[in-house]
């Protein structure tokens, strides 16, 4: 290693991390209560240091150089180091504390705040950071490493992951609760009665629509008037506003069921029943907050089913 790689401080570090997060000098020293000459010579001192240029300005607008790219990836690997020591101290200590970066599936959206809640009143001194995206984005964090952990269904089969099933994720056709299909009988409402109909359906990447339309795949049933919508609220909103029906997470609709705006349509063959998922890359090391939550959702089965309970609707409100 070169000598002048060893005289970078993790001030710098600390710099250089808000510069490329903010791409901005000025809003860096804002948000590190530093002046911008401050933040300018951190930078300088570190250009120096690695003797290549980390910015550079086209037009207006701040780039980062491939020096920066591979000093930025270095630069997250040692502050997570430092994060996992001090998990590891405060264990040590008879304490677990830390971050839990943690990655949801947008329909588990509704899920994951409650288990957290349950967690974190195990463990009171961990910070919890939630991000919420779809399937494809959820993909992409888990080939980057971007998170400690995620929560999903439908686990991709051409990755090297570890995944740990923990709760039901049932599927339902939903409806307004004056649409004619409302009126069929349980035993006699079926798939194919729901084709004539429009149906509302999430954008190409959402786990719930990949499920749906595997399912459908599977039953050979064909949806010929479609309307595509980024949300699972947007799909309940569009659902109670009259423009379709919609195949949605029961746990995304519960409270609209309850209050009897929308109605779970009885189609033999439904609920789809799907699995979350708690999973991380194959051969990951996790912190001990990590491994923590881990252990805590494979081991507490009575308190998720707890959880679970919240999401029932009740019989007679439906």
């Amino acid at each position: 290693m070169r000598n002048s790689l060893m005289r970078i401080t993790l001030r710098q570090l600390q710099v250089f991390r808000s510069v490329c997060k903010l791409l901005s000098y000025s809003r860096a020293a804002e948000a590190m209560s530093l002046t911008q000459p401050a933040v300018s010579l951190q930078i300088r001192q570190l250009e120096e240091l690695i003797d290549q240029p980390l910015f550079e300005y086209v037009g207006k607008k701040l780039y980062l150089t491939a020096a920066a790219e591979r000093l930025s990836e270095a630069t997250t690997d040692i502050f997570q180091r430092l994060d996992e020591l001090d998990m590891q101290l405060s264990d040590l200590r008879g304490s677990l504390k830390g971050q839990l970066r943690i990655a949801a599936e947008s329909s588990a959206k509704y899920l994951t705040p409650h288990l957290l809640s349950a967690f974190q009143q195990r463990f009171p001194d961990v910070s919890p950071l939630l991000r919420v995206v779809n399937r494809a984005q959820i993909i992409r964090r888990l080939a980057d490493n971007r998170d400690d952990l995620v929560i999903m269904s439908l686990v991709p089969e051409d990755m090297a992951l570890e995944f740990m099933p923990f709760l039901n994720n049932p599927i339902v056709a939903v409806a307004p609760a004056e649409h004619p299909l409302c009126q069929i009988k349980a035993e006699e409402l079926t798939l194919n009665d729901l084709q004539e109909y429009p149906l509302l359906i999430r954008e190409s990447g959402s786990g719930t629509r990949k499920a749906c339309e595997e399912f459908f795949q599977q039953k050979r049933v064909h949806f010929t008037r479609t309307m595509e919508l980024n949300s699972h609220e947007a799909q309940c909103e569009g659902v109670m506003a009259g423009l379709g029906i919609a195949f949605l997470p029961r746990h995304a609709v519960y409270r609209e069921l309850q209050t009897g705006d929308l109605r779970e349509l009885p189609v033999k063959g439904l609920p789809l029943y799907r699995s979350w998922c708690l999973v991380h890359a194959r051969g990951k090391r996790l912190s001990p907050v990590a491994q923590a939550f881990v252990n805590f959702i494979r081991t507490e089965r009575d308190i998720i089913s707890q959880i679970a309970k919240r999401f029932e609707v009740k019989k007679g409100i439906e």
